[in-house]
């Protein structure tokens, strides 16, 4: 696989010539200056692309196109929508860049409710409370239909089976305890630190935060599961066309986590969700990015397994793994542990590369290692959460010696850029 990097772009604190030196081939990354719902112009692509070859890589995923909340609701400015969105998978493909990552998650991209978890050796890593996001979402956001909601909601445990937890009698407690300190914090976890640079829906210096989360939740009313299936369904068949023409091939990512939250749909979250989206509009450029952290956050989905079928349609890989605790809450693991055993991933998607040769724009399959820990050096750098230097240097360096294993076992050629051989 083609190891690459989500590097946004030339402000991040990240370099490319760092990048050069840790083993990255090709960068993931987005025009991060071009405001949701405008055009990516040919300039602007051309500009960031030779940028990034210029320190010999190349731009190899786009991640993301966002597509604008008035295509995943069915808003009445859609069509129009999807004509800036076509037109700049035009222009990308133009500048020789044919993948693009997106999702179709409403209002919320991946969540979670502690960004600097503590791990055993004294890293942190990224964190998911379900009490916690319960609470935000009864307590701080004050949703309509939020207590009931989460009355019904069933947590698992690591074993995919129910696990009998009383979710509203931890929110409860927590409501006991919580300072308003901590409530901000929590709106900063869920709301700006993890939305702003992904989404474009918040950003830093957002003065009313959970009003605008509001405002955007009140878009989707009445759009039920089978509602955003149908908006997915529409916007993959109308831009399918220049994707065809242009042999641009579209990767949706999974829900992360994959499971309904804030009384909205998701659509993306396990086996039945991909293989629906896969055969409802049954192109090749049609495909998914296997992210095996979402998937595995999921006690319900069987990663390796999933990693099989799918392969044949996936077109971009995040390789890393989360650890589900037995009362169903969820942390990243080591690139090593967790449900997503990515050793597994690698030979299959190793073997997968195989069948690509004869086709030129996807014949290495991109792979990057997504979140990593934060580690002693990383944290008063002012990263992204998700996104340190250390952790995922570290993490990239875990899966480049497994890739070489595995080409080993394969007999396939292995390369690690930057050095004599």
């Amino acid at each position: 696989m083609e190891r690459t990097w989500r590097w946004f772009g030339k402000n991040d604190k990240i370099t490319l010539a760092m990048l050069k030196e840790i083993g990255v081939e090709g960068i993931v990354t987005a025009l991060h200056d071009v405001p949701l719902g405008e055009v990516w112009t040919r300039e602007k692509i051309h500009d960031l692309r030779t940028y990034i070859e210029s320190y010999g890589m190349r731009w190899s995923v786009v991640e993301s196109l966002p597509v604008t909340e008035t295509i995943k609701y069915g808003g009445p400015d859609r069509d129009e929508q999807i004509a800036v969105y076509i037109e700049s998978l035009r222009n990308l493909a133009a500048e020789g860049i044919h993948t693009v990552c997106y999702n179709f998650m409403p209002v919320l991209d991946w969540a979670r409710t502690d960004l600097l978890h503590p791990n055993p050796n004294g890293s942190s890593n990224l964190y998911f409370s379900i009490p916690e996001f319960a609470y935000f979402d009864i307590n701080i956001l004050r949703r309509e239909g939020a207590r009931e909601s989460w009355a019904k909601f069933k947590t698992l445990g690591p074993d995919g089976k129910p696990n009998g937890r009383d979710i509203l009698k931890e929110v409860d407690a927590l409501a006991a305890t919580m300072t308003p300190e901590e409530d901000h914090a929590l709106v900063e976890n869920i709301v700006i630190k993890t939305q702003g640079f992904v989404s474009g829906n918040f950003k830093e210096g957002d003065e009313h935060p959970v009003e605008l989360f509001r405002q955007l939740l009140d878009q989707y009313q009445g759009i039920d599961r089978d509602q955003l299936r149908e908006n997915m369904r529409y916007f993959l068949s109308a831009i399918m066309p220049v994707c065809n023409e242009c042999d641009m091939y579209m990767c949706v990512h999974p829900d992360d986590p994959p499971f309904q939250i804030l009384g909205l749909p998701r659509i993306v979250t396990s086996r039945e969700d991909i293989e629906w989206f896969l055969n409802a509009v049954p192109d090749k450029h049609n495909g998914l990015t296997f992210c095996a952290g979402s998937l595995s956050a999921g006690a319900q989905n069987d990663v390796p397994a999933m990693a099989r079928e799918f392969a044949p349609r996936t077109w971009f890989v995040h390789l890393r793994s989360c650890h589900v605790f037995p009362n169903g809450d969820f942390t990243e693991a080591s690139h090593l542990g967790g449900r997503a055993d990515i050793i597994d991933l690698v030979h299959t998607f190793e073997r997968e590369e195989l069948n690509r040769r004869d086709n030129s724009n996807i014949a290495r399959l991109p792979m990057r290692v997504d979140h990593g820990m934060t580690m002693l050096g990383d944290e008063a750098r002012g990263y992204n959460a998700g996104y340190s230097f250390l952790g995922r240097m570290f993490a990239l360096g875990q899966v480049q010696g497994i890739i070489a294993a595995v080409d080993r076992e394969m007999d396939k050629p292995f390369h690690q850029p930057g050095f004599f051989d």
